[in-house]
């Protein structure tokens, strides 16, 4: 479990086929106090084990199924990243739940220059904007964020100086794609309101689920 808030931008400094998946090296630093094999790491929001440590950089493998979900294989070497370790029991949760479990790519429309900050488009599948309200929390690249407007498609985010300093935010480009995770919270209001989403038909039995009887 991760809160979104990034601690540290890594830099990939190899990225090795592995079978179906692969093998990253990141070259960081402030991240690498505390951090061990076996542990949790969040990178661009992807929850990814640590394998490998030294003293300047940590490996981590990604399988076949985070490839596919995720544009972790988009990453180039020298590539910046979003960092951060899992969250301890006993820390302020200052961003919002975020699992490290993509919930699809987005694709950046445009990143705007906008005072003091900056104002992010990004296009977003249906499958995603059932879980995205105005005002509610989102991860972009595992950096926690609030929506500030949804205009069909288009999810736009108000990005304050301090984000932007501290994340690969500004590196952004229109065509960008993104790993997007969706606030937990809305995902099991989603599912409580919606238990037979898989279901498209209506039959009788359905019709006695939903008191026509």
């Amino acid at each position: 479990m991760f809160t979104g808030l990034v601690e540290e931008t890594g830099t990939i400094q190899s990225l090795e086929k592995k079978g179906d998946g692969y093998l990253i090296i990141i070259k960081a630093c402030y991240v690498l106090d505390d951090l061990n094999i076996g542990d949790s790491i969040a990178v661009n929001g992807v929850c990814l084990t640590v394998v490998e440590k030294d003293g300047n950089s940590f490996s981590v493998e990604a399988v076949e199924e985070t490839i596919q979900r995720s544009a972790l294989a988009r990453l180039t070497v020298n590539q910046p990243v979003n960092l951060e370790r899992a969250l301890k029991a006993n820390s302020r949760l200052g961003g919002h739940f975020v699992q490290g479990h993509v919930d699809g790519i987005g694709e950046v429309i445009s990143l705007q220059k906008k005072a003091p900050g900056y104002w992010l488009n990004i296009k977003v599948s249906q499958e995603l904007l059932k879980y995205l309200v105005p005002k509610g929390s989102i991860a972009v690249n595992g950096t926690s964020l609030t929506i500030a407007d949804i205009d069909g498609e288009i999810v736009s985010i108000a990005i304050i100086p301090h984000t932007a300093q501290a994340t690969t935010i500004t590196n952004l480009k229109t065509g960008t794609k993104v790993n997007i995770e969706a606030d937990i919270l809305g995902k099991y209001i989603y599912k409580f309101l919606h238990p037979n989403t898989k279901s498209k038909e209506l039959d009788i039995e359905r019709l006695n689920q939903l008191g026509f009887n």
